[in-house]
């Protein structure tokens, strides 16, 4: 075996991604190594005060992390450990990490898993033990204390809730229960069947509220017609006057044509009386009457001449009959 043979030979893993008997995982991607790289040393059995030396060039590559285990050999302790690891008999490795995140999301999750996957870590320690938990041996510790093995531990990892999509399944169908004004205990049946009548209600009062615009417009386009009709307001304004009947209602459009006098004409026509002048005249004031005509209207139509005169002058004719 050459020299880079030899030294291959020598790294072992400290850490992976694979499940651990603590029913959890350990995301490398998210260890940080940086604090243990300032001070990498090699426990036994966790223990602090057994230091029997170090880890030397640490990596964090392909998912996993490992390092060449150094034996100081500065008490006995440490020559043991290191004859029991060349020879063979001693060669399994553990970590310490402080547990900084867990995440339950189903792409971090693995087929046994029992605990929330560790997605943030920091590595504290590196341990040569004789049994780890694993294959993979670690030693959690969360909020400066160790998490053991079983039950009765400590600081045990949560329980992975399985359950946790069904009972927030549950929880949301009692609220859009009681939002429907159903017992909470309705089931999804009920609360479908009363979704289906809130929508039959809604087009119902859809189709009701149009056909009443519909009667509102006929019934304002009437009134405006008979305003027109009725010389209260021009044909010009027609639609002027329904866009404000929508506004105001059909009710108060009509009080606004009932306070609206017919238009009248200044000038009236006259029609000569006795048949020998023929034909239709329309004056508005004394002036605009021919000469020709003037004496005639003056005896046969005095109430006419009056308010001609008047037109005319601003002020009563004298009574001349």
């Amino acid at each position: 075996m050459d020299k880079q043979q030899k030294a291959m030979s020598k790294r072992v893993r400290i850490s992976n991604d694979s499940l651990n008997s603590y029913g959890t995982r350990v995301l490398t991607s998210g260890m940080d190594v940086g604090q243990y790289c300032r001070n990498p040393v090699l426990l036994y059995q966790h223990e602090r005060g057994n230091v029997i030396g170090y880890v030397k060039d640490l990596k964090v590559e392909n998912d996993e992390v490992t390092g060449e285990l150094m034996f100081d050999e500065a008490s006995e302790l440490s020559k043991r450990c290191k004859k029991q690891y060349e020879f063979g008999s001693l060669r399994m490795v553990s970590v310490g990490i402080d547990i900084l995140e867990m995440s339950e999301e189903k792409e971090v999750l693995v087929q046994g898993q029992t605990s929330p996957t560790i997605t943030k870590s920091k590595l504290f320690e590196v341990s040569l033990v004789d049994i780890g938990a694993n294959d993979d041996a670690i030693v959690l510790q969360k909020d400066g204390k160790r998490i053991t093995l079983g039950k009765d531990g400590e600081c045990p990892l949560p329980v992975l809730n399985i359950n946790k999509p069904n009972q927030q399944k549950e929880m949301e169908q009692k609220k859009l229960a009681l939002q429907l004004g159903l017992p909470e205990t309705a089931d999804e049946s009920a609360t479908e069947a009363a979704i289906e009548q809130l929508k039959t209600s809604k087009a119902e009062n859809e189709t009701l509220r149009k056909d009443k615009d519909t009667l509102t417009l006929a019934g304002i386009t009437a009134a405006v017609d008979t305003a027109i009709g009725e010389k209260r307001i021009g044909a010009d304004k027609k639609e002027q006057f329904i866009e404000l009947g929508k506004k105001v209602g059909l009710e108060e459009l009509q009080n606004i044509f009932a306070a609206m006098s017919p238009q009248v004409k200044l000038s009236r026509t006259i029609v000569p009386q006795g048949g020998t002048l023929g034909g239709q005249a329309t004056y508005s004031k004394l002036s605009e009457v021919p000469s020709e005509r003037l004496m005639e209207i003056r005896q046969k139509q005095p109430d006419e001449y009056k308010r001609l005169y008047k037109a005319e002058y601003g002020i009563d004719c004298a009574d001349y009959m």
